[in-house]
């Protein structure tokens, strides 16, 4: 975007040199670009992810089923390099056809089940181990009703608010105002829920914290777009409280971990084939080793 007023053409053709952060992966096409083998564990569940929002539900999703002793929830986590284009790769496709991180396989069923969407398996992993998820029928529709609600709402702040604020190649007002308001609209829908609860849908901590917090309490936190100041996060204070009461969980401290390959080297865990690599594999451990 350079001129100041874009008018568009009759029929949208495709320049592969538009620029922005994740020019290099973005395209208007689908399917695998090359064959590429993915590796598996020992376990049941093989998640193929990386350290962003949407991967840190699953990982919390499944270290907080391993903390609450749900031992079939082990799990191999592999890195996916989506700036590299790994997830264009062939295996990877098969797993999720709309190339996206986190792609799960489950092997302990007959034939083996695939689920992609991180909200898909926030909810494929709280049926099954029947955890995270009220049983009470007036209860679950609260909960899927704010599922959803992230699930349609965080494109806003990550594809929308995120992109025009930190990536794009120029900064416009327009749409950083645009994006700005509708995030600030979204944080105070979830400040005005939690001004009376401990969690999204009340008493019971449930997969729509965990999908929330990935994104929205990761932006309360400042962890995000350096945008917290920009945004005046801390005057969404019940929101700011719930956020800091999930980072605190021993389980979501893990999760963050697994599959991040930036920030501190004691905090990534590139990949994660067993709960000792938390403590022996991190990146700090595997460099000095090196």
């Amino acid at each position: 975007m350079t001129d100041a007023t874009y008018v568009p053409p009759k029929v949208w053709t495709w320049d592969a040199a538009s620029g922005g952060k994740f020019a290099n992966i973005n395209r208007p096409v689908a399917g695998a670009t090359h064959d590429k083998t993915l590796p598996v564990g020992k376990h049941p569940l093989q998640l193929h992810s990386l350290a962003t929002p949407n991967g840190v539900k699953v990982t919390v999703m499944l270290e907080e089923l391993l903390a609450a002793g749900f031992t079939e929830a082990e799990y191999d986590a592999y890195i996916v390099n989506i700036m590299e284009g790994e997830q264009f790769g062939s295996d990877f496709v098969a797993i999720n056809p709309n190339s996206k991180i986190p792609a799960l396989m489950d092997n302990s069923t007959k034939p083996p089940t695939r689920v992609f969407e991180s909200g898909a398996i926030l909810l494929y992993l709280a049926e099954k181990f029947n955890a995270f998820l009220p049983s009470d029928p007036a209860k679950k529709p609260e909960c899927l009703s704010w599922l959803f609600w992230q699930m349609g709402s965080a494109p806003m702040l990550g594809g929308g608010f995120g992109h025009f604020y930190a990536y794009a190649p120029e900064k416009y007002q327009y749409p950083i105002d645009r994006y700005a308001m509708e995030v600030k609209r979204q944080l105070d829908v979830l400040n005005i829920q939690l001004a009376d609860k401990d969690y999204i849908c009340g008493d019971e901590y449930t997969i729509a914290d965990i999908a929330i917090w990935a994104w929205y309490g990761a932006m309360v936190l400042g962890k995000l777009y350096e945008a917290a100041e920009f945004l005046d996060v801390t005057s969404y204070k019940h929101l700011l409280r719930w956020a800091k009461q999930i980072d605190a969980r021993e389980a979501v401290k893990r999760g963050k971990m697994v599959n991040r390959s930036w920030g501190d080297p004691a905090g990534q865990l590139l990949q994660r084939n067993d709960a000792s690599d938390f403590e022996n594999k991190t990146q700090d451990k595997v460099d000095s080793t090196e």
